[in-house]
Order: structure tokens, then C-alpha cells, then sequence
């Protein structure tokens, strides 16, 4: 077991549930407990996690500073310790490597991984040269304890004790359920991220979007997107979407506090949104699985069985019980059983739509290898070289 990590993920909720339960309601403090969980909570994903694990923009030494004073107060580790494990965490995502890997189990990616020591040779190697030559960043790292002290619990306590006179509830509902609230937040975006909601850019990975990931992250849900395009400072890229870590680091952009936001290529974003929705739609079987065939035995079919075949660009295609639904009349579909249509489907006699050659390509059996459109077909010609590749050898 970690000797830190599990008093801190144990004994803190049971302190904010007893603060709860015996604090008097001071609004005040309720409100800047509001406020510093925002305020700690975009330490951590803009700061810790957008610009300093990713480097998604640059900011100004004082924002640099003061994301890394915000995200100490989120008590999560040091930027290097958390930068470090997040960079291993994408280069390695879903596998043995991955220190808080999804495969482990929904609580294992929430908070498990967290309570038992980590084996450092298991978890995948990753560069953090540039964290390693920062000295805001080295500094932080030797002096963490105090940094978490300081800015996670004695800030919050002392702006409530002298503000308003509520010390009590500044340790108890400020401090610490605060920080119960922030840390199980973060912890979502490697559990409930990567297990609820679409995968519209990718499904090599568990990484999910979801709305409602997106609210209780600020901002982070729209997981799927991230691990795609990782050092884009957008988590949303859709303007409705919930993402305000995205509108700070922008509205920061406007002061010139932060710049060389990183955005990629919306052409290239397309791509990956094309290439999934294509997975969705059911284009027939898989062209080097078909049944390679001359066009005399599919002459003989036709007429020995009675079936209704005809070719399309190389490919013997079962038209049958089409004719009758066939736009143009069932007498066009009959004159073309057993014979190679493409000239006349590609414009010859007519057109066709995308449609109706959708439709011929969803009835394929087979590849007609001498027929006359199979030496002009790509695709027939590709299927046929690797269906021969696959064939065992007959020494």
C-alpha cells in the first residue's frame, strides 16, 4: 500500500463528510469553497495537464506561475510527477504499461492505481527533458509538500478565518471537502473518460466522449477527441460544446497571457470522424473473402440453377428478387443476367447512382477473373492478387 496516497484518499472524505455534518452554513465559505474548486481545478487541466503534460499553447512566466500555484492546490503531485505518469499514460493507453490503464478496471483507472506502490519498471518510459530543465517546475518538485500544504489547505483556511471569521469551516468545507470534490473530478477523466460515452474519432483506444464526463471535469470529457489530437488546446472543438478549460486558455489569448494555441487541422479531424462513421455501415462482405470464378461457371449457375448473376466491375453480383424493384423496369435487369454490365452501369446506357452502385457492391459472391471489366477494376485485381497470396503453395 502507498504510504501517502491512500491516508490522503481515505482520511480526507471522511473529514469533509464530518465538516459537512458539523460546520455551520456560513455562505461565504461556501461560495469560496465554489470558487476554489474552479480555481484548482483549472490548475489542473489547464495548467497541469494542457500545458504543461501536453504543451497545447504557451503562456507568460506569470501564468506559468500561477497555473502551477493552482494546481498544487488541487493536491495531485507535482507538475514533473504528474506530467510524467499522463505523458506514459497516452504513449502506452490501454496496456500493461499504462499506469492507470483502464484494463486494470473501473476503479483501478479511478483511484486504484493510486494506493498501492507502482512498479517504475513496469510503467512505460517517456521523456520529460523539458520538465526536467524548468526551474519553476524543478523547484516545485523539491518543495512539493509545502506547495500542497500552503496553497491546498492553509489558503483556503486563512481566507475564511480572516475574512469572515469561519476557520472551522475554511479547514473543513474550503480545504478539505473541497478537495475531495477536485480529486475525485480528475479522477474521472481516467475512469468515467474512458468507459461512458462515443468514440467519434477512434476506437484503437477506450477513450470515450461524453457530455457528462465534460461537466464534472471542467471540460475534459470529450476524452475520445483528446487522445486523437492530444496537443490541441481544445478538448470541444464544437463552440456549444462544455469545455471551459478551452475558454480560459482562449480568453487568457485576447490579454496575450497565453499564445501558440495548438489546434489541428480541421481537414484532418474530418478524416478520423469519416473513417468512424464508415464503420458503421455494412458494405457487404470483404472483397478477398469472395469466391473466385470464370465467367463460364457463372454462366452455368445462371442457367443451371437458375440464378440471377451479372457482373459489376469483376464481381459476379446476385441480383436476385432485384428485378422487380429495379427503377428502370425488371426487363433492363433480365436482358443482363449472365453477362458484364459495367460499361452500361458506368454510363453506357446509363449513369447509375452512387446508390445503385452501393447496392451491386453489398450483393458481390464472387470475382469473375476473366470477365472484361476485371482488368480495368482496382479493387477486383487487389482482392484477386491477395486472395492467390494467400493460397498454399503446391511444391
Amino acid at each position: 500500500m502507498h504510504p501517502i496516497h491512500v491516508p490522503l484518499l481515505t482520511i480526507t472524505p471522511i473529514l469533509a463528510i464530518i465538516g459537512i455534518l458539523t460546520a455551520d452554513f456560513v455562505w461565504q465559505t461556501y461560495a469560496f469553497a465554489v470558487f476554489y474548486y474552479f480555481f484548482t481545478g483549472f490548475g489542473i487541466t489547464a495548467g497541469y495537464h494542457r500545458l504543461f503534460a501536453h504543451r497545447c499553447y504557451d503562456a507568460h512566466w506569470t501564468i506559468r506561475w500561477l497555473m502551477m500555484l493552482m494546481g498544487s492546490g488541487a493536491v495531485e503531485g507535482s507538475v514533473r510527477w504528474w506530467s510524467r505518469d499522463h505523458r506514459a499514460h497516452h504513449k502506452y493507453v490501454d496496456t500493461e504499461k499504462d499506469p492507470y490503464s483502464s484494463k486494470g478496471g473501473f476503479f483501478y483507472a479511478h483511484m486504484g492505481w493510486m494506493l498501492v506502490r507502482q512498479d517504475k519498471e513496469r510503467i512505460g518510459k517517456t521523456s520529460i527533458k523539458d520538465l526536467e530543465e524548468d526551474p519553476m517546475i524543478v523547484f516545485q518538485h523539491r518543495n512539493y509538500p509545502w506547495f500542497a500544504l500552503g496553497m491546498g489547505i492553509v489558503l483556503p483556511t486563512v481566507v475564511c478565518g480572516l475574512g469572515w471569521g469561519d476557520w472551522y469551516g475554511g479547514y473543513f468545507i474550503a480545504a478539505v471537502a473541497r478537495l475531495v470534490f477536485v480529486h475525485h473530478s480528475t479522477f474521472c477523466v481516467n475512469s468515467l473518460a474512458h468507459w461512458a460515452g462515443d468514440q467519434g474519432f477512434s476506437d484503437a483506444h477506450t477513450a470515450r466522449d461524453s457530455v457528462i464526463t465534460a461537466l464534472v471535469t471542467l471540460g475534459e470529457g470529450y476524452h475520445n477527441f483528446h487522445h486523437e489530437f492530444p496537443s490541441d488546446y481544445r478538448n470541444a472543438i464544437l463552440w456549444w460544446q462544455y469545455d471551459p478549460t478551452k475558454w480560459l486558455i482562449a480568453a487568457l489569448s485576447f490579454f496575450g497571457l497565453t499564445y501558440n494555441l495548438k489546434t489541428f487541422d480541421s481537414n484532418l479531424i474530418a478524416m478520423n470522424q469519416v473513417q468512424m462513421k464508415a464503420k458503421t455501415v455494412e458494405w457487404g462482405r470483404d472483397a478477398t473473402a469472395l469466391e473466385a470464378m470464370d465467367m463460364a461457371e457463372m454462366s452455368r449457375r445462371v442457367k443451371e440453377e437458375g440464378k440471377s448473376l451479372l457482373v459489376v466491375d469483376g464481381f459476379c453480383v446476385d441480383i436476385s428478387g432485384f428485378a422487380d424493384e429495379h427503377p428502370g423496369g425488371a426487363g433492363y435487369i433480365r436482358g443482363a443476367i449472365g453477362k458484364d454490365v459495367t460499361d452500361a452501369m458506368r454510363g453506357g446506357v446509363y449513369k447509375h447512382s452512387n446508390a445503385a452502385l452501393n447496392l451491386t457492391a453489398s450483393r458481390r459472391i464472387g470475382i469473375v477473373t476473366d470477365s472484361p471489366s476485371f482488368c480495368v477494376s482496382s479493387e477486383a485485381l487487389r482482392a484477386a492478387a491477395i486472395m492467390a497470396a494467400k493460397k498454399p503453395r503446391s511444391d
